[in-house]
């Protein structure tokens, strides 16, 4: 794989304590990615932000849901600077880019643009979703996968794969090791959003479900071990 598009929730950067960004995970996930990047493979990454704040639970409290979700993106960007720190406090260039407007901290997205700083080596962080209420991070993070042109979308996870039903209160839960996009759909797994699944299925974009969380496991699983669950 030559070229990657990393999914990270944002509740992956919260702390044990309660806190929405652990300055630790933020730095252990990007000794990881660092590690492959050094290795030549091209990496995008779409991190969420309900660690922070999930536009769906303001706007079932009464806020109007364009404005919840908006507040939703402005999470991702926090999220995305933080990562990109740790990252560049490794030696490893970056650069934020943002589908909303706000250049005195990142850049706008442009796709051109984004396709350059990966050619020139930098790992790329697109935060802010698609810039529109009502879609998640995973559908950004399929949209981008396809307009960078990546090899496959990787979604991080805390768990090895997709399972059949939820293995941390099933002990009995099996896990998938691949499946079709149709699969997903009908059986109704949560692995992302129907959306995001369908338009990875349009556009021939693999999905690979991993867990994240496990040292060294980004560059076992892209180096082909038998690590997680593939949709394709």
């Amino acid at each position: 794989m030559d070229r990657i598009l990393l999914k990270i929730s944002g509740e992956a950067l919260g702390g044990k304590g309660g806190a929405p960004v652990d300055p630790s995970v933020a730095n252990a996930l990007a000794k990881q990615i660092a590690a492959v990047h050094q290795r030549g493979v091209e990496i995008g990454i779409v991190v969420g932000g309900g660690n922070i704040l999930r536009g769906a639970l303001f706007a079932k409290a009464g806020t109007t849901r364009p404005t919840a979700d908006q507040m939703g993106m402005l999470a991702t960007v926090i999220n995305a600077l933080t990562l990109s720190d740790a990252l560049e406090r490794l030696g490893v260039e970056t650069r934020v880019l943002t589908a909303i407007e706000m250049n005195q901290v990142a850049e706008p997205f442009i796709m051109r643009r984004a396709m350059r700083h990966l050619e020139k080596g930098r790992i790329i962080l697109l935060a802010g979703g698609t810039g529109n209420p009502f879609f998640t991070t995973d559908t950004a993070a399929a949209l981008r996968a396809m307009e960078i042109g990546a090899d496959v979308l990787v979604k991080a996870t805390k768990v090895d794969g997709v399972y059949d039903k939820d293995p941390v209160h099933n002990s009995d839960a099996v896990r998938f090791e691949e499946l079709g996009f149709d699969e997903v759909l009908e059986r109704g797994l949560n692995v992302m959003d129907a959306t995001a699944i369908t338009l990875c299925k349009e556009n021939a974009v693999p999905i690979l479900v991993f867990n994240l969380f496990e040292e060294g496991n980004l560059a076992r699983v892209l180096a082909g071990e038998k690590l997680g669950t593939w949709i394709r």
